[in-house]
């Protein structure tokens, strides 16, 4: 059976191969090149949050501005 894999999981491991903060914009971006096809603004923001409320990303707030990072985690998945 083949392995399957959400469009979350898919935007997490687009978002760990990135070197910058990702916005909703980067994100919904980054989500126009996925397997799903185009997502819009409102889908990339409940992703992020999403990816956030779960713990795979942490949330900084800037300006007004909320931008999200990767977790770091450690070979075996705890901090």
């Amino acid at each position: 059976m083949p392995d399957t894999i959400t469009r979350r999981g898919w935007l997490l491991a687009a978002i760990q191969r990135e070197t910058a903060p990702i916005t909703t914009q980067r994100a919904a971006q980054i989500l126009a090149a996925s397997p799903w096809g185009t997502a819009g603004r409102n889908t990339a923001r409940k992703d992020l949050r999403a990816l956030s409320s779960r713990g795979f990303l942490t949330a900084v707030e800037t300006a007004g501005r909320r931008t999200y990072f990767p977790t770091t985690t450690g070979e075996d998945g705890r901090s």
